[in-house]
This record gives structure tokens, C-alpha cells and sequence, in this order.
């Protein structure tokens, strides 16, 4: 049974915002009438989510996880970068940051399993993870779950075929069959479908790094794992071509701000449908 708002009363489906950085998306969420469940690791952006949503956090339909997801409950070192997006547990992401030019340092955080958030919070109608490389602690804890979410969007990988592969194999074992592959640069372009499919329709305007639309509300037709695989294959040789560290980046440098932008790959998420 959902839980109901201590204002309204009224039972609201729950997303879960794993990642949730400084609330771009849980303030979709909210105004599009959801209980949020906000997981952040950062302390900082953690105490931030509480001072950007106290009404929503009074009422009860906003609740701040301040830990970070590991495969088991405690405390676990997690490296924050100054680019605050880039915060990891994983000590080759946070070396990879470094030799972005990107400083991290480690400090030692709550950790929680996702099973336990499973049990703590219910099984959320959509599952939202961008965690810097600990997506997949996400997905492979909904197996044990009776229900899973009906929808779930994570950052797939981007430097490794054979982890991709992995990525879709997994969601296939739990039922996802159907699959949207969608470019993240162009978030702040995206436009709510009115009336909303998913929830109260919101006139929300994405911010830059937000997630944006998800569920039924997103564009385009779902397609199969097969589709979205040859779609991520192009990708990936856009990749190769003009992806962090390559020589075509390093000329695709000289040009133009507003070229460069539209030349060098972006980054992905895959948003996943039961059924």
C-alpha cells in the first residue's frame, strides 16, 4: 500500500531519485505530484535537497536518503569531485575524473543496499539511477523484489561493449523487453506531453543535467533490445571517433564553441519498459 501525504491524504506513486545530485529532477517529480524518494551521497547536496524542498519534506512527499548505494548496509568510501556530478565509490571512476583534471577527495559516507531501500520505501512506478558507475547495484537488486518498477533509466556505459551488453542482458532477466535510448544533451529541449501520461502535467522546464521525461511521457516509440543495441553501435563509433581522449576531440577542439557542442558525442541514458 502507498503511503499518503500528511497535507493531502491522497496516495501518491512513488520514483525513486537515485543520484539525486541538487534535486533537478525531484523537483520535476514533485510537482508532477510523486512521492520521491531522493538518494544522495554527496553530504553537501544531500543537506541541499533538504533546504530546497522543506514543504515537500513536511508533508511527506519528498524523503532525502543521505547515502550512498553499496552492496551491503555501513559506510563506504566515496570520493567527491569538485565537479560535483562526477562524486563516485568506485576508485578507477575517481582516477579517471583525476586525469580529466578533475580533483576528487575521499571521505567516508552512510552506505546502504538498494534492497534495503526496497523494503523501507516499497517498489517505486519508475526507477531513476545516475550514480557514477554504480548503476547496476540498482538493477540487480530489483531481483529478488515481487514487483519491480514499472519503468527504470540509468547512464549506460559508454567505454565497454561487452558491460553494455551486460547492462541490457540484466534488465531482460527482469522483465524489461522494451527500450528508449536517449541523448541527454537534449534534455533542455524536451517539452511535456499535455495532458501528462505520467502524473499531473507539470509546464516544467528541464534544466541542464537533468534527466527530463520518462515513462510513457517520453517521445518516440519503444523499441527491442536488438534496436537499441545497433543504435548503441553507432554510438559507440561516435565514440571512438570523438569521445573523451581521442584525437578527433582534440581537433574538434579548434572549432567553434556552438560546432563543437553539436560534433562531439553526448551522453546517453537507456530507459527500460516492463512488458
Amino acid at each position: 500500500m502507498l503511503p499518503r501525504t500528511r497535507t493531502t491524504g491522497l496516495r501518491m506513486k512513488i520514483i525513486y531519485d537515485v543520484g539525486a545530485h541538487k534535486g533537478e529532477d525531484t523537483d520535476y517529480y514533485l510537482k508532477k505530484g510523486f512521492r520521491v524518494v531522493a538518494v544522495e551521497a554527496n553530504p553537501t547536496l544531500a543537506q541541499g535537497l533538504r533546504d530546497r524542498f522543506p514543504a515537500a519534506l513536511a508533508s511527506g512527499q519528498l524523503t532525502v536518503v543521505a547515502s550512498a548505494i553499496a552492496e551491503q548496509d555501513g559506510e563506504v568510501t566515496f570520493f567527491l569531485n569538485e565537479n560535483t556530478v562526477w562524486g563516485t565509490i568506485y576508485p578507477t571512476w575517481a582516477e579517471r575524473n583525476e586525469k580529466m583534471g578533475s580533483h576528487n577527495t575521499a571521505v567516508t559516507v552512510p552506505a546502504v543496499s538498494f534492497g534495503r531501500l526496497l523494503r523501507e520505501h516499497g517498489v517505486p512506478h519508475y526507477l531513476k539511477i545516475d550514480i557514477e558507475g554504480a548503476d547496476m547495484l540498482c538493477v540487480q537488486g530489483l531481483a529478488p523484489a515481487a514487483l519491480k518498477p514499472a519503468f527504470v533509466s540509468i547512464e549506460s556505459n559508454k567505454t565497454s561493449w561487452k558491460n553494455l551488453v551486460a547492462e541490457f542482458d540484466e534488465l531482460r532477466k527482469l522483465g524489461y523487453t522494451r527500450f528508449k535510448v536517449v541523448n541527454q544533451v537534449g534534455i533542455p529541449e524536451q517539452k511535456e506531453p499535455q495532458p501528462a501520461r505520467e502524473g499531473l502535467y507539470a509546464g516544467h522546464q528541464f534544466p541542464e543535467g537533468s534527466t527530463g521525461l520518462f515513462g510513457d511521457d517520453l517521445p518516440g516509440k519503444w523499441v527491442s533490445r536488438q534496436r537499441a543495441l545497433l543504435t548503441y553501435a553507432f554510438i559507440f563509433m561516435h565514440y571512438a571517433l570523438l569521445g573523451d581522449n581521442t584525437f578527433g576531440k582534440r581537433i574538434a577542439g579548434r572549432l567553434p564553441l556552438k560546432v563543437f557542442l553539436k560534433v562531439i558525442p553526448g551522453w546517453y541514458d537507456t530507459h527500460a519498459a516492463r512488458g
